[in-house]
């Protein structure tokens, strides 16, 4: 059984385009499947290493970060993309 897209991460400083497939666990294990090198530290929203910012769409959270975001941030780590999303890496 293939993993269907759901949603595609436009990488917004080059323009590159992720396809988010069904069972990724995170935005983070999506781009490290693609060889995109991103900082984190935890793998479940504690630290904030891996913030980003949300250019544009929606995320949802699978469990609600610990570590404080603010608004038009995401932690890489413990979201997924509710649709199509674009981020700036830090």
């Amino acid at each position: 059984m293939s993993e269907k897209p759901t949603a595609s991460i436009t990488l917004a400083d080059n323009s590159q385009c992720i396809e988010f497939s069904t069972g990724c666990p995170s935005v983070l294990h999506c781009l490290e499947n693609q060889k995109i090198d991103v900082a984190y530290q935890c793998r479940e929203g504690y630290c904030g290493a891996c913030r980003a910012t949300l250019v544009s769409g929606q995320v949802h959270y699978n469990e609600e970060p610990l570590a404080f975001v603010r608004d038009g941030e995401i932690l890489l780590c413990c979201c997924k993309p509710n649709g199509n999303i674009s981020i700036n890496l830090k």
